[in-house]
């Protein structure tokens, strides 16, 4: 053994090593989704149907109905009842009429209807080749944040329940608008 490295030197970085270790063990990372659809109407026209926090089920088949506590005011809160069942509450972040876009973050979770354990998401509308572009995005993790997640709460549930919502609420709202 090395005289200038004493051996209590060596058990302590052992040591150090050793409680470091859980460190390393790797939880769920963020993930992101962005569905787009262009829309051949007028950007006003296609933000008066998705403006208001409260109107999702208006116009997005997969929720059956949707309330906000106070409208478009930061900090409302919207109870979301799905189509499939089961129900989410999400406040409202940001909103912007004259951007068109607003922001808002799951606020209450329900992950045996929704496998997703938190997001943050974002609706705008845009001027797109004479008519419009529609944007929602989000970023979110997983139903189960633990290693290891069952199947039913893992990435690609997660994945699959944002694209699926977002798709039938934008497949749909072109398919009225553009009637």
């Amino acid at each position: 053994m090395n005289p200038r490295f004493p051996r209590f030197a060596l058990a302590a970085a052992f040591a150090a090593a050793l409680t470091t270790a859980p460190a390393w063990a790797h939880g769920p990372t963020p993930h992101k989704a962005e569905e787009t659809v262009t829309i051949a109407r007028p950007p006003a026209e296609v933000w008066k149907a998705v403006a208001d926090f409260d109107a999702l089920s208006r116009w997005n088949p997969a929720v059956s109905s949707s309330v906000a506590s106070n409208g478009n005011t930061p900090g409302s809160e919207r109870t979301v009842v799905l189509a499939g069942g089961g129900e989410l509450i999400d406040s409202l972040d940001t909103y912007d009429a004259a951007a068109m876009s607003y922001g808002y973050r799951l606020y209450q979770e329900n992950v045996e209807a929704f496998p997703v354990s938190y997001y943050t998401a974002e609706l705008s509308v845009k001027p797109a080749d004479g008519g419009s572009e529609v944007v929602w995005s989000a970023r979110y993790y997983r139903g189960d944040t633990h290693n290891d997640p069952p199947e039913n709460l893992n990435d690609a549930a997660a994945q699959k329940a944002i694209g699926d919502l977002f798709r039938a609420g934008l497949d749909n709202l072109k398919r009225t608008l553009e009637k």
